[in-house]
C-alpha cells in the first residue's frame, strides 16, 4: 500500500460519551517510533527474552543466547517487540514489566508516541493488534505482497482512524476486563479438568492392583476387580472404509482429527456415498469404542466413544470395538482406557514404522488386559464422571461464548478496512 492510500477504518460501535468526537486518520508510523537502542554492557544475559504467539514475551533459553549480547536491543515498559519473520503468525507482544529487557538484534522494537493527550495508547494498540484489521494488513506483508520478513517500515503504513487518548483508554479498559473474565473462566475449566483427572486416578486401580483407592460406599465391601484380556468384552470389531472421501456426500466419515479427549468432534467432517448394505456393515452404533490404530508415535492409540444415532462411519485407520454391554459398559470402558495407566499400556502395543506407528487390532484385543468391577459399579463410576463431563462442557461453552463475545466486540470497536 502506498503512503497516500486513502482507505479508512471506521468503527461501528463507540461509547456514548465519545459519539461526537472526531477520529484522526493517521498511519501507524506517525504515532509510533522504532527503537534500535543496543545493549552494550548495560543488561545481563538473563534479561534476554523471546516472543511467542501463545505466551507473549518469555525468557529465552540461555543455551541459545549469544555469548556477546552487546548488539541485543533494549525493550522498555509498554514497548513492542516482534520477530520480523514471524509477525504474520502473531508473534508480537507488549512488554509490561517495570525493568528493561533485551531481545535479539534481529527483532523489531517500537514504542508508542503519546504527547499532550494525542497519539496512541500502548494498551489500545496491544488490543488492536489482535483485530481483523491488523491481521489482514500483516497477512499481506504491509503492502499487499507475500513477504518473508515484515519490518517496521512495512507495518508503519497501517492506516488508523484514532479516537482520543481518553477513548482509546476506555476501549482498552473494556477489553482488558473481558480478557480477565476469559482468563478466570479458562482457569475454572482447567480446574475442573484437573479435578476429573485426579478423580479418575483414584476411581481406577493403580498398576499391579485390583482395587481402587476410592470406592463409592455401596461397593466398599464388594469383591476385587477382575482382570481379563480386552477381547473377553468384545462382541464385534471392524475397520472403517478405505474409499476416497469428499467435502460432500451421503454419510459422514470420522477421521483421527475428530477424536478429541475421549469424545468426538463432529466439525471438519468428510463424506462418502455408499450402498446401504455396505454402509450397514460398518456403521457406528451407540456405545462403540474407537481406536486410532495408525498415527504418529505420540498420537497413535487414541480412544473415543461414539454416542447417539447419527448415521456415521469411520476411516480405515480407525478400528471399532462393539462391546458386550452385559459385561462392560461402554462409558466405563471409554473412561478407563483414557486414564494415564491405560494410555501407557496402549502405547506399548504400538509398533513404529517408517513415519508412523501402528497397533494391530488383534494384538490390542489379546494383549491389553483390563481390570473391571461389577456392571453396577461400572454404572456408578461412569455416571459420576458423566456428571463431571456435563459440568466441564457447560463451563467450556461459557468460555467459548466469552471469546465469541470478545471477537464480536472487537469487530465493532476496531473496524475492518473499507475502500472509500
Amino acid at each position: 500500500m502506498k503512503d497516500d492510500d486513502k482507505r479508512t477504518l471506521t468503527p461501528r460501535l463507540r461509547f456514548p460519551e465519545f459519539l461526537g468526537d472526531t477520529l484522526h486518520q493517521v498511519q501507524l508510523k506517525e504515532v509510533t517510533a522504532e527503537s534500535t537502542t543496543r545493549n552494550g554492557d548495560t543488561l545481563p544475559p538473563t534479561s534476554v527474552m523471546g516472543v511467542t504467539k501463545a505466551e507473549g514475551i518469555v525468557p529465552m533459553e540461555q543455551r541459545i543466547v549469544a555469548l556477546n549480547i552487546a548488539r541485543y536491543k533494549i525493550v522498555r515498559k509498554d514497548w513492542f517487540a516482534y520477530n520480523p519473520m514471524r509477525l504474520n503468525i502473531g508473534s508480537i507482544a507488549r512488554w509490561e514489566g517495570e525493568s528493561a529487557i533485551l531481545v535479539s538484534p534481529d527483532y523489531v522494537v517500537f514504542k508508542c508516541l503519546n504527547e499532550a493527550g494525542s497519539g496512541i495508547d500502548p494498551a489500545f494498540l496491544d488490543h488492536f493488534r489482535r483485530s481483523d484489521a491488523w491481521e489482514g494488513f500483516v497477512a499481506q506483508g504491509g503492502d499487499g505482497s507475500v513477504r518473508v520478513r515484515i519490518y517496521y517500515k512495512d507495518i508503519g503504513r497501517l492506516p488508523l482512524q484514532l479516537p482520543s487518548i481518553a477513548e482509546q483508554q476506555k476501549i482498552a479498559d473494556c477489553l482488558t476486563s473481558l480478557d480477565e473474565l476469559i482468563a478466570a473462566q479458562g482457569r475454572k475449566v482447567e480446574a475442573l479438568k484437573g479435578h476429573k483427572k485426579g478423580l479418575m486416578q483414584q476411581l481406577f486401580p493403580r498398576e499391579g492392583e485390583t482395587l481402587p483407592r476410592l470406592r463409592f460406599p455401596e461397593f466398599r465391601d464388594a469383591p476385587a476387580w477382575k482382570t481379563h484380556a480386552f477381547e473377553h468384552f468384545v462382541a464385534k470389531s471392524f475397520y472403517g472404509t478405505s474409499q476416497s472421501t469428499s467435502a460432500k456426500g451421503q454419510y459422514p466419515v470420522l477421521r483421527m482429527g475428530n477424536m478429541v479427549d475421549g469424545a468426538l468432534d463432529f466439525s471438519n467432517l468428510v463424506y462418502l456415498d455408499l450402498g446401504r448394505r455396505d454402509f450397514e456393515s460398518i456403521r457406528l452404533h451407540d456405545g462403540d469404542i474407537l481406536l486410532n490404530r495408525t498415527n504418529s508415535l505420540d498420537l497413535v492409540g487414541k480412544i473415543s466413544i461414539f454416542t447417539g444415532e447419527l448415521e456415521c462411519i469411520t476411516a480405515s485407520y480407525i478400528v471399532t470395538f462393539r462391546l458386550d454391554k452385559e459385561r462392560l459398559r461402554p462409558e466405563f470402558c471409554n473412561a478407563m482406557l483414557n486414564t494415564q495407566l491405560y494410555k501407557a499400556r496402549i502405547k506399548l502395543l504400538a509398533r513404529p514404522s517408517v513415519s508412523q506407528a501402528n497397533i494391530n487390532p488383534t494384538t490390542f484385543r489379546k494383549e491389553l488386559r483390563v481390570s473391571v468391577p461389577s456392571v453396577a459399579e461400572q454404572h456408578r463410576i461412569a455416571d459420576c464422571l458423566s456428571i463431571l463431563d456435563v459440568r466441564i462442557a457447560a463451563e467450556t461453552d461459557k468460555l467459548a461464548a466469552l471469546k465469541s463475545h470478545k471477537r464480536g466486540l472487537m469487530q465493532q470497536l476496531f473496524p475492518s478496512p473499507e475502500a472509500v
